[in-house]
C-alpha cells in the first residue's frame, strides 16, 4: 500500500495540466467580486479593441470579437497565470496582415479563411512546443531584438492606419517610408471630418487615460464617434463606417488545410507562436511575481496552444497575452482565470445582440485605438538603457529595428536572430580569459588586469579560461596560453591551469590538453589542474588524460595548488579525477 502510495505521489496532478481545477478548488467570494468586476472592465474595452485590431489584421471587425469567445475560455482552463488577458493584439495583427497578405488578397475570403488555418498552425505549433518542453526555443529571440522589433512595427502598425485616419487612399505597404511618401503626395486629399474624428479620438483617449486609466476610454470614443456619425449623416459627407457587423455568436467550422496552404503560411506561422509567447510569457511572469505565485512556461504554450487552436475551430485569427489588457486586468481587481471568462461572456453577449448599434461606427476612430494602442510598443526607455549598459545590445536592436523597416517584418525579425546566434556563436569562440595574480598575501587569486595590486611570479603562470573548452574554441584556448607561457619566457616551471569555470570538455578538447601536456612535457614544464568540478574530471579519467598525470595534478583550488608547489611535493588532497559530487 506504502509503494502505492508513494507511486501516486510521483505522478504529475491533473491539475497540472488543467490549472483550473487547482484554483476553483478554493474560490471564494472577494475572488468572484474582483473577477466580476475586472472581467467587466476587461470586456468593455476588448469590445472595441477587438473590432480595430481585426482590421489592424485586414478582416473584417466581426472576427475580432470571435477572437476574444472561446480563446479567452480555453486560457482560463488550461493556462497558469491567473490576470493574463487573452486575446486579438497589435503585434499579432499586423503579423497576419504581413504574412497572409503577401498570399492573399486583403479582406477576401481566403484571406479571412488563411488567417483563421494561421490560427490554428500557430495553435498546433504552441501546444507541441508545450507538450515536448521547447519552451526554451524563445531565447532565441533575445530581448533586444524583440525591443527591435516592437519598436519597427509601432511605427509600421502607426503608418498603416493614416489611410483610416485621415480618410486618404493610400496603398497597402509594410514600409513606412512608402506610407509616409504616399501620404504626403495626398495630403490635399485628406477629409476633413474623418481627420477631426480619429484626431479627436487620439486626444480624448490620451486626456481619458491620464485621469483614469482603467476607464473604459477606447469605449467612449466608440460611443461618441457613432453617435455624431450618425446624429449628423458623417458618413454621407465621406466619412468611412463600419457597417453592418455579423449578428449571433461564431459557428463551429473546421477549415481545410492543403500541404501547400501550410507551406506558405509557415514562416508566418512560426513568427506569431515565437512572438506571441513571448509576447505573452512576458507580462505573464511580471504579473505572477507581483503576486507571488509562479507560472509554468511550458503550461503557457499548452494554454496558449489550446486557445488558438479551440478559437480556429470557431473563426479566430491568432490570439496572446496583451500588455494593455492583463494591466488594466490587475489593476480592476482580477484574482484568477475567471476574470477571463467573464469577459468572454460579454463579448459573446455583445456579439449576441449588439453589434447593429457600430453600423455607424466611422473606420478613423478604431485607427486611433489602434494608434494610441500602439505608442507604448516604442521602446524609447530600453534604447536609453542599453546606450549606458551595453552597445553591442544596442546595435543590435538599431539592426532589427532598421532591418525590419527596410526589409520586412519577417525578414527583420530573421534578420535580429540570426545576428543573436552569430554574437552567440563568436562569443563562444573567444571567451574571457586571464592570467591571475595573488593579492598580497591572501589566498585570493584575480585577473591582474584588473586588479593592478595582483602579484605574479616568473616561474608560475596562473591561466583561467571561463567557458567550456570544445571544439570551437580550442584554438583560441592554445593561442592565449602559449602567448602567457612566451612571455614568461625560460624562467617558467608550473602552469596552473584554473578550471573552475570550466564547465564541460569535449573531445576536441580533451585533445588539446593532451596536446599542451605533452608539449609542457617536452619543455620541463609541469600543469597542475584547480577547481576542475567533477563532470570535467570525469571526462579527463575516462579519455585517459590523467594517465601520465599523478592524481596530486588535481587541488581544489588555486591556493591549495600554489601551497603544494612552494611545498616542493605534490600534496594528496583526496581530490580525486573521478570524483563526481561538484
Amino acid at each position: 500500500m506504502e509503494k502505492i502510495n508513494q507511486t501516486m505521489k510521483s505522478k504529475p496532478s491533473i491539475t497540472k495540466y488543467i490549472p483550473i481545477l487547482d484554483w476553483i478548488k478554493s474560490y471564494s467570494g472577494d475572488d468572484a467580486k474582483g473577477d466580476i468586476n475586472a472581467g467587466i472592465t476587461v470586456g468593455i474595452m476588448l469590445i472595441p479593441q477587438g473590432m480595430a485590431y481585426a482590421m489592424l489584421a485586414g478582416l473584417p471587425p466581426i472576427y475580432g470579437l470571435y477572437a476574444s469567445i472561446v480563446p479567452l475560455i480555453l486560457y482560463a482552463v488550461f493556462g497558469t497565470s491567473r490576470q493574463l488577458a487573452v486575446g486579438p493584439v497589435a503585434m499579432v495583427s499586423l503579423l497576419v496582415l504581413a504574412g497572409v497578405g503577401e498570399i492573399a488578397d486583403v479582406g477576401s475570403d481566403r484571406f479571412i479563411q488563411l488567417a483563421i488555418m494561421t490560427a490554428m498552425g500557430v495553435g498546433v505549433f504552441q501546444l507541441l512546443m508545450g507538450v515536448f518542453r521547447m519552451g526554451f526555443l524563445v531565447n532565441f529571440l533575445s530581448h533586444p531584438v524583440l525591443s527591435g522589433f516592437t519598436s519597427a512595427a509601432a511605427l509600421i502598425i502607426g503608418g498603416s492606419q493614416l489611410k483610416n485616419l485621415l480618410g486618404i487612399d493610400i496603398p497597402r505597404t509594410n514600409y513606412v517610408h512608402e506610407i509616409l511618401i504616399n501620404a504626403f503626395q495626398k495630403i490635399n486629399e485628406i477629409d476633413p471630418f474623418t481627420a477631426a474624428i480619429g484626431i479627436g479620438s487620439i486626444a480624448t483617449i490620451i486626456l481619458i487615460r491620464k485621469w483614469k486609466r482603467t476607464f473604459p476610454s477606447a469605449l467612449v470614443v466608440v460611443g461618441l464617434g457613432t453617435l455624431v456619425t450618425y446624429v449628423f449623416g458623417l458618413n454621407e459627407s465621406g466619412v468611412a463606417i463600419v457597417g453592418d457587423i455579423p449578428r449571433g455568436l461564431p459557428s463551429f467550422k473546421f477549415t481545410s488545410m492543403s500541404w501547400a496552404d501550410i507551406e506558405l503560411l509557415l514562416p508566418t506561422i512560426l513568427v506569431i507562436s515565437l512572438v506571441g509567447y513571448m509576447e505573452s510569457i512576458a507580462v505573464a511572469k511580471a504579473i505572477a511575481n507581483k503576486h507571488g505565485y509562479k507560472v509554468d512556461p511550458n503550461q503557457e504554450l499548452i494554454g496558449l496552444g489550446v486557445a488558438n487552436i479551440g478559437g480556429a475551430l470557431f473563426q479566430s485569427y491568432p490570439t496572446t497575452g496583451g500588455f494593455s489588457r492583463t494591466a488594466v486586468n490587475d489593476q480592476a481587481g482580477s484574482r484568477t482565470g475567471m476574470a477571463s471568462i467573464v469577459s468572454a461572456v460579454i463579448i459573446a453577449l455583445t456579439v449576441l445582440f449588439l453589434t447593429p448599434l457600430f453600423y455607424y461606427l466611422p473606420s478613423a476612430v478604431l485607427a486611433a485605438i489602434i494608434m494610441v494602442a500602439v505608442a507604448g510598443l516604442f521602446d524609447t526607455h530600453e534604447m536609453r538603457h542599453l546606450w549606458k549598459t551595453d552597445r553591442k545590445d544596442l546595435a543590435l536592436l538599431v539592426i532589427t529595428f532598421i532591418a525590419t523597416l527596410s526589409l520586412g517584418i519577417e525578414e527583420g525579425i530573421a534578420v535580429g536572430v540570426l545576428i543573436s546566434l552569430g554574437l552567440v556563436i563568436y562569443s563562444s569562440t573567444k571567451p574571457h580569459s586571464t592570467e591571475l595574480g595573488r593579492l598580497g598575501e591572501t589566498k585570493n587569486f584575480r585577473n591582474v588586469k584588473r586588479y593592478k595590486e595582483a602579484k605574479t611570479e616568473e616561474e608560475i603562470l596562473i591561466y583561467r579560461f571561463d567557458s567550456q573548452l570544445y571544439f570551437a574554441n580550442v584554438e583560441y584556448f592554445r593561442d592565449t596560453i602559449d602567448s602567457l607561457i612566451a612571455e614568461k619566457g625560460d624562467k617558467l616551471n608550473l602552469v596552473i591551469l584554473d578550471a573552475s569555470a570550466m564547465n564541460n570538455i569535449d573531445s576536441t578538447g580533451v585533445h588539446a590538453l593532451q596536446e599542451l601536456i605533452k608539449d609542457l612535457k617536452d619543455r620541463d614544464i609541469e600543469l597542475y589542474f584547480a577547481g576542475a568540478i567533477g563532470p570535467v574530471r570525469d571526462k579527463l579519467k575516462v579519455s585517459g588524460i590523467t594517465e601520465g598525470l599523478s592524481i596530486s595534478n588535481f587541488y581544489f583550488d588555486v591556493a591549495d595548488a600554489m601551497e603544494a608547489y612552494k611545498k616542493g611535493h605534490k600534496k594528496d588532497h583526496n581530490y580525486s579525477p573521478v570524483q563526481t559530487n561538484t
